[in-house]
């Protein structure tokens, strides 16, 4: 093997990642690639997508960050300039993948998904900081702690007309910590508009449905009651519309008339926490572009 090929395989696993999206026209990828270029930057990554129905463009591209002479701020800094070339209504993002990035888990009772999280970021496989877990019980209280992290109680009243404090408490937690994702791991309350708003693009839910279908409380008897042979669960950004917000990520399981709706529970938990994991990991790595009511994914 030569010293050159030898070179070119040494492992760099640090990346400049940068997200566009600007409506659509000729020669976008060329003035990008053209950038790239003139900084050093070593391409890992290129991904497109032309939108025909909205005339949108979208692009992720990843770059070894050793290829390029100066960091991240000048980078964005010099990047700016083609965006504006690019035109107003263009959205980017440009992100160092060796910052790590925040996360803060809202859960309720059922520990699912923040056992399967919690012991993904243990093992290394989560790309961030579980900085804080927040419940509105404390049923998760000791597994939290076990890992090393912070659980906050915030009590909830039964009378939804009373619970605007608590949020207030919640959304004080969590902002402490300027979290890149809120996950509601199964947190089993609807956050307020003013709240939703504050976190979008940030707040992460899991249901237990196929969305759009069975939206809002007991998915799995809804599913039952309609004799359905397939369930899912369905990863998606927070939005004052209940379970409407854009879609990350979504799986299915195959049921049928034998089944209860107990059966259908244990089934959907093992769909539930890959898609809750998949979707945040996707978020996470600046996979997910969203526009509008709809989402890029670039897994």
């Amino acid at each position: 093997m030569s010293s050159a090929s030898t070179g070119h395989e040494i492992a760099d696993d640090r990346r400049y990642v940068l997200t566009l999206g600007c409506p659509d026209r000729t020669g976008i990828v060329a003035r990008i690639s053209a950038f790239l270029a003139d900084v050093g930057g070593w391409i890992v990554e290129a991904a497109y997508h032309a939108d025909s129905d909205t005339g949108w463009f979208f692009t992720r591209q990843a770059v070894r960050a050793s290829s390029v002479g100066f960091g991240v701020d000048e980078l964005r800094s010099r990047f700016a300039e083609v965006a504006a070339e690019l035109g107003p209504d263009t959205e980017w993002t440009l992100h160092d993948s060796g910052a790590r990035k925040r996360v803060v888990l809202l859960v309720s009772k059922e520990g699912h998904c923040l056992h399967d999280l919690l012991g993904r970021a243990a093992g290394g496989e989560l790309p961030a900081d579980i900085r804080a877990v927040v419940g509105n019980h404390r049923d998760l209280e000791d597994v939290t702690r076990r890992h090393g992290i912070d659980f906050h109680h915030v009590p909830f009243p039964k009378d939804p007309a009373e619970r605007g404090p608590a949020f207030e408490e919640v959304r004080e937690l969590v902002d402490v910590h300027d979290p890149h994702a809120v996950v509601l791991a199964r947190f089993m309350q609807v956050l307020p508009a003013p709240l939703c708003d504050h976190w979008a693009g940030r707040a992460i839910n899991i249901h237990h449905s196929f969305l759009p279908s069975f939206v809002g409380a007991r998915p799995y008897h809804q599913a039952f009651a309609r004799g359905v042979k397939l369930i899912g669960a369905t990863c998606h950004y927070v939005t004052p519309e209940l379970d409407a917000g854009p879609i990350i990520e979504q799986d299915v399981i195959r049921v049928d008339h034998a089944d209860e709706v107990a059966d259908m529970v244990r089934q959907g938990r093992d769909i539930e926490k890959l898609t809750l994991a998949r979707g945040l990991r996707w978020h996470l790595e600046d996979r997910v572009l969203v526009h509008g009511r709809k989402t890029v994914v670039f897994s």
